[in-house]
């Protein structure tokens, strides 16, 4: 591997560079080094700075507006996917969707920022595909949260080189049912628990999740049981059982306004919120929000999952998602990035954000 990445190259080879470095969650060391090094040998007019495993680097051009472009560097654990290889306009291996071509276009724009339209932050952070307390963002946030702010956030995450707006929020709750333990033989002397669930699943059967369109983009909200526990023996009544419930919610809503919904829709039941992570408005109105949505021309579209943007949203930045790939291939043996992806994603950025 060289010592460092030519920044000015194509997007295309920078990306299957960076993926040629292995940057399992835990291990990005090495890439952050070599990010750093990337960053100080091609663009020295960057103030550069390390946080851990994180490399961040800004412009302080005095411009009207700042604009913050995020990227982890770590990917899932390989699986016979690694180094890449390209096939024709497809380029394959761990990494390319999620989200090292995303990367590869940041280290590409931050190359040429001495002629940026608007001041530009650069966060290449790790451990955003591990336990949030590991994320990078968290200890950056703690530590030098005025590295986060500006105008608009951009997280460069794959959406299939669309802008995505916002995120919905998540939250998983447990329903708990008890009973009383009895033979099956007698089993009128107990009472099951799991069957004590039944009118939750039937609601949940008969739920119809709310479509709010916000700034234009249409959300889908979703609830859904994901895990059921219960069971003592093939011949016990069981006495407790535990339905786990996951609720995605438009950014429209709270967490607590989520929760107070959930606790509605089961009302009856015993209620436990056990994780959660609020959503981000789309902020399309904002008016750096909107000449990258006028450089990337068509439609924005609502993210219906959750993404780092909502660390943003809560700093009080609109925040967009916005990179090359498809996120359906994220993770998979499979992932892959049609290399025009990378170039459009490019060439967006290039308009927007240089003079």
């Amino acid at each position: 591997m060289s010592d460092t990445l030519d920044l000015l190259a194509d997007p295309i080879d920078l990306t299957a560079a960076l993926v040629d470095v292995r940057s399992v969650s835990g291990e990005e060391a090495e890439i952050a080094e070599l990010v750093e090094r990337s960053l100080k040998l091609h663009a020295p007019h960057l103030e550069i700075t390390r946080s851990g495993n994180a490399v961040l680097a800004r412009t302080n051009l005095g411009k009207q507006r700042r604009v913050v472009l995020a990227g982890h560097l770590d990917t899932v654990p390989i699986n016979q996917n690694f180094p890449s290889r390209r096939e024709g306009d497809i380029l394959h291996g761990c990494g390319t969707v999620d989200m090292k071509g995303g990367d590869a276009v940041m280290l590409a724009i931050a190359a040429l920022s001495q002629n940026a339209s608007h001041d530009l932050t650069f966060v290449f952070y790790d451990c955003e595909e591990i336990e949030a307390e590991r994320n990078g963002l968290t200890r950056i946030q703690r530590d030098l949260v005025e590295w986060l702010h500006g105008d608009l956030a951009i997280v460069c995450e794959p959406s299939n080189g669309t802008v995505e707006a916002g995120c919905q929020g998540t939250m998983r709750i447990e329903i708990k049912s008890t009973g009383k333990r009895a033979h099956t033989a007698r089993g009128w002397m107990g009472r099951n628990a799991i069957h004590g669930v039944g009118e939750a699943l039937r609601r949940l059967e008969a739920y119809e999740p709310r479509q709010p369109e916000i700034d234009g983009c249409r959300y889908h909200e979703g609830l859904q049981a994901v895990k059921i526990t219960g069971g003592v023996a093939g011949n016990v009544v069981p006495d407790e059982c535990t339905l786990t419930v996951n609720h995605r919610f438009a950014p429209d809503r709270s967490v607590q306004q989520a929760e107070q919904h959930l606790r509605e829709v089961f009302e009856g039941y015993d209620v436990t919120v056990t994780d959660f992570a609020a959503g981000a408005l789309p902020g399309l109105h904002a008016p750096a929000a909107q000449e990258l949505v006028a450089a990337a021309g068509g439609t924005p579209v609502a993210k219906l999952g959750w993404t780092d943007v909502a660390r943003f949203a809560a700093l009080g930045m609109p925040a967009v998602n916005f990179g090359p790939g498809d996120p359906t291939l994220a993770h998979t043996q499979e992932e892959n990035v049609p290399v025009d992806q990378i170039t459009g994603c490019f060439d967006v950025l290039k308009r927007f954000l240089l003079a």
